[in-house]
């Protein structure tokens, strides 16, 4: 091999290495910023899912009627789980919020038996609360039930503003995602327009001239979201190992959706971005290449 073929193929694969570094980092920022709407929607659910209602039973209740009472509500749609509270354990949980043991002021135990009840995210809000609230109060064996609707609706309302600000977010780094991607490609194409005018002038079709250059950024595309994913997954790593609880807000079918969408859009943006560069160039004049 020569000298200017040495120096020509070293050239060939710093401008490759170059691409496929900077469209990995552009799919990094991409991929944080979809993860970051999975991980809204996974501390949303997982701040709705600690909103519970106490239902308080009556005093003449069984423990066998508290069983069954248990298991007909662990088997309505909106329960995610349950617990029961006894009278002594809600006397308990009073002495150490007021401080001293009610029951030596009043002469007796003012806490009542209750089930505290976890609701499904879907049906932590204002209007499922209200159909909930009436259809629990028809069961018998309760006496009241005990939830704070005020929290619950700033909680909400809070939840529904963040989530607006990362869609917007998203919205605008998508945008700065694919410009930034595009003109990589374009860069990366602008230096074969010449080629790709002779080609034309030979006979070739558009169809056979793009082909190759589709082929090879897609390939590059793939390349580089499965590096980006490399990195996401090593961040991920990093911040539960540093910080731990993030299990908890994101599962792996949420992570395996962001893995699939990355590797989507380096395919989809570099493919776009080839054709569109490509096109530019074989609609140019001959004379025209020499001055852009």
């Amino acid at each position: 091999m020569s000298k200017k073929q040495r120096i020509s193929k070293s050239r060939f694969l710093n401008a490759k290495l170059t691409s496929t570094i900077s469209i990995t980092l552009v799919l990094v920022l991409l991929g944080f910023t979809i993860l970051i709407l999975f991980v809204g929607r996974g501390l949303s659910n997982y701040v709705k899912e600690k909103m519970s209602i106490n239902v308080m039973l009556s005093d003449d209740i069984s423990d066998a009627q508290i069983n069954n009472l248990r298991k007909q509500l662990d088997g309505m749609p909106f329960v995610k789980s349950s617990r029961f509270i006894s009278k002594e354990e809600a006397k308990e949980q009073l002495i150490k919020d007021l401080g001293e043991d009610p029951e030596e002021l009043l002469g007796y135990n003012p806490a009542q038996d209750c089930i505290e009840i976890f609701l499904n995210s879907e049906y932590a809000n204002s209007d499922s609360l209200q159909i909930i609230s009436k259809k629990l109060k028809a069961t018998t064996n309760i006496s009241d039930l005990l939830y704070q609707q005020d929290v619950i609706d700033l909680i909400n309302n809070n939840l529904s503003k963040i989530t607006t600000i990362l869609l917007i977010l998203s919205a605008i780094l998508l945008f700065i995602s694919i410009a930034l991607i595009r003109n990589t490609i374009r860069l990366s194409i602008y230096s074969k327009r010449f080629i790709i005018n002779t080609m034309k002038l030979v006979g070739a079709t558009g169809g056979f001239i793009r082909k190759p250059f589709v082929r090879s950024n897609a390939l590059m595309g793939i390349f580089s979201g499965l590096l980006a994913n490399a990195i996401i997954f090593s961040g991920l790593y990093y911040f539960n190992k540093e910080f731990g609880s993030l299990s908890s807000i994101l599962n792996w079918t949420d992570l395996s959706i962001v893995f699939g969408i990355v590797i989507a859009l380096g395919i989809i943006i570099t493919s776009t971005a080839a054709i569109f560069a490509v096109n530019r160039y074989l609609r140019m004049n001959t004379d025209n290449l020499f001055y852009i």
